[in-house]
């Protein structure tokens, strides 16, 4: 490694603030958290009253106010006006629900972008993003992060003894870009820091191809519009540094209030699998790790992402886990914007329960009647009280505080962990890569879903994580490998473990360099690789037959090392007879991405060849079986009756009623079983 320059790590380390941080525990008190972004400032006065109303007789306890009121609360530089969100804490705690109090940085007034038109972010092209939408702030810049600091400071000042305050939410989804003047001058220092010397620098970014070589740090701009191809691990580079200079505005937000108010847990909401965060770094930062999900209600794998994201959220968490906004019914920024059927809203949040959330939000509690998302759902929707959506909710609301009880704090176990990595993403992504079929997203939802259609319960790790206490790692794809992550992964298989990786890894350094042989030598004889010849990557809707299934998006030219375990040839086309899967003793290789029956039997088999069973053994198709802690969740995500056979009696938490050898679930049906 270059003298002086700064390691990619695995996460980072958390921020030191003197504090012992307190966790979603010290909100829930032994409760769900139930309810959703309260916006009062769009109503008038008089509907507050009718507001707590009905959050009682839904079993609302929680409430996130102020996430976008900083026109509102600061309506003209330097002023304040506090007495209207004075009124409704105190009519929040009289009610006796908490109050998540946001700070409001996330949307600017548009006085500040007049005043201080330095505040607003520039994209690729050179244009502003200018007021009118939210997200309209420039990371980098000195007079928004002031201003930013000045309201937060003022509202913890105020707000940080008020009786219920519960937790503080900083800014909302993170998710700003910035290639402005400003923010070149934070890049050049950012990269001044990371790499020491220009020297150093340009040996990382490769710059002896295409001429690139800087004799300046000043020329050093973020990868604004080029003529043709963007130079890759600059791109990597300013990924790396976005993702860093959000989280220092995240930082001195959260130290502001943590200074204030210590015993007051902070979070941030995640988008699921964001690609602008480093999320196993950000995580370090929170006390509680929160995130927001919408599956289409017409995806039919739709609570399988909600799984993946339900695990991923809970691993970043390393224990239970906030889920800070759903919606109640459709949203409003799809091509076509469906509803949630009856009982899909119930299950789904029930799922987010089953796998690890210890609180239920959504957004937002009442619809919107103006704004550009007065389409998207509400608790309340325009339909009102007598609305179905708001008839569900009630009925949620009662069942989650019947289990909060036996659910909250609550731990999972799993034997098994899928590995992903933000910095491998980002280099992975390219625009001059292999094949833009090839979408890491895509890739992991279709090896999560493998395990979650077999009913395996998974984690997820960052590869140079602690991998010693799971029987199983699955490596679904991870472009870029950092010698450390290489040697982690090495002594994991040497330890005893079991090690199933896909096409594509190792492929790179962590400066985007390809590794001599094209995947590093390491893993070439830990896979029983001794040549990888060439890569094939596959059209769109083309498959490549294999002994016994047929394999999609990519395929690889490989020559095995003498002695492998075990291959399953390519049958046919210029692969015949070359492996399209090695097992090398405890490591095994899949150079293609099996259809999807195919790769759930072959995980299914490497599984319990390792030691890992299914929660449950014979359910039927379309059933998931999830166990935190003793209960045992069930749902049923087909649309026909499902009959799932039990071994000895368990009490149904949901109905009240025994169960004993078999229960049935209706369509979108749960069970809470308790033995």
């Amino acid at each position: 490694m270059t003298a002086g320059r700064k390691p990619v790590t695995a996460g980072g380390k958390p921020v030191t603030t003197g504090r012992k941080p307190p966790g979603l525990c010290d909100a829930t008190r032994g409760r769900i958290l139930f309810g959703g972004d309260y916006n009062p400032e769009q109503w008038p006065e008089e509907t507050w009253q009718e507001d707590v109303r009905l959050m009682s007789a839904a079993g609302v306890n929680s409430v996130t106010m102020g996430v976008f009121s900083w026109a509102r609360l600061e309506p003209r530089p330097g002023e304040r006006d506090f007495g209207w969100l004075d009124r409704l804490m105190d009519l929040m705690h009289d009610h006796g629900i908490g109050v998540v109090l946001a700070t409001p940085t996330a949307s600017p007034p548009p006085w500040l972008g007049r005043l201080h038109p330095e505040t607003l972010p520039r994209d690729a092209d050179g244009r502003t993003e200018w007021w009118g939408g939210r997200q309209h702030f420039s990371h980098s810049s000195a007079a928004y992060r002031r201003y930013a600091a000045a309201i937060t400071e003022d509202l913890a000042a105020r707000y940080g003894g008020h009786p219920a305050l519960t937790m503080w939410h900083i800014n909302n989804e993170y998710c700003t870009f910035d290639h402005g003047d400003e923010a070149a001058a934070a890049f050049r220092r950012w990269l001044r820091e990371r790499y020491g010397t220009l020297d150093a620098l340009n040996t990382a970014w490769g710059t002896a191809f295409w001429s690139q070589g800087y004799d300046t740090w000043e020329g050093i701009l973020p990868p604004r519009h080029a003529h043709y191809l963007k130079n890759p691990t600059q791109v990597l580079d300013f990924r790396r540094f976005t993702s860093d200079m959000l989280l220092e505005c995240y930082r001195a937000e959260r130290d502001i209030v943590a200074r204030h108010t210590p015993h007051i847990p902070v979070t941030t909401n995640f988008m699921p699998l964001w690609t602008g965060q480093d999320a196993w770094r950000w995580a370090d930062e929170e006390d509680v790790v929160s995130v927001d999900l919408y599956p289409d209600p017409r995806d039919p794998l739709g609570a399988q992402h909600g799984a993946l994201v339900h695990d991923l959220t809970r691993s970043q968490a390393r224990g239970p886990w906030m889920l800070m906004e759903q919606a109640a019914g459709p949203v409003n920024w799809r091509g076509v914007n469906h509803p949630k059927p009856r009982g899909l809203n119930r299950q789904w949040s029930l799922q987010a329960v089953a796998r690890g959330a210890d609180a239920v939000c959504y957004f937002q509690w009442r619809q919107s009647r103006q704004g550009a998302e007065k389409f998207h759902s509400g608790m309340v929707s325009h339909a009102g009280a007598e609305g179905r959506t708001f008839q569900e909710v009630k009925q949620l609301g009662a069942e989650l505080a019947g289990i909060g009880g036996e659910v909250t704090g609550r731990h999972m176990h799993a034997d098994i962990a899928i590995l992903h990595d933000w910095h491998s993403w980002w280099a992975g992504a390219h625009e001059g890569r292999l094949s833009t079929e090839v979408d890491l997203p895509d890739v992991l939802h279709a090896w999560h879903r493998a395990l979650w259609e077999a009913n395996l319960t998974t984690d997820f790790a960052h590869p140079e994580h602690d991998l010693s206490s799971y029987r199983l790692v699955v490596v679904p794809q991870l472009y870029l490998l950092t010698d450390t992550a290489i040697g982690n992964l090495l002594a994991y298989v040497r330890g005893g473990g079991t090690l199933v990786s896909g096409f594509l890894t190792g492929i790179a350094d962590e400066d985007d360099r390809i590794r001599p042989g094209g995947m590093d030598a390491r893993l070439r004889e830990l896979f029983g690789i001794r040549t990888l010849h060439e890569w094939w990557p596959l059209d769109a809707g083309e498959t490549v037959a294999c002994e016994g299934f047929r394999g999609t998006l990519w395929s690889e030219e490989i020559e095995a090392l003498p002695g492998v375990s075990e291959t399953v040839p390519y049958r046919g086309g210029e692969l015949d007879g070359l492996p399209a899967v090695l097992r090398n003793g405890r490591a095994w290789y899949v150079s293609t991405l099996p259809e999807p029956e195919a790769l759930r039997g072959l995980l299914g088999r490497i599984a319990a060849d390792a030691g890992v069973r299914p929660v449950l053994d014979g359910l039927p198709a379309g059933v998931e079986a999830v166990r935190r802690g003793e209960l045992l969740f069930l749902f049923n995500h087909g649309r026909e009756e499902a009959k799932i056979s039990l071994m000895g009696t368990h009490r149904d938490l949901l109905t009240g009623t025994t169960v004993t050898g078999e229960t049935v679930l209706g369509r979108h049906g749960v069970a809470v079983l308790k033995p």
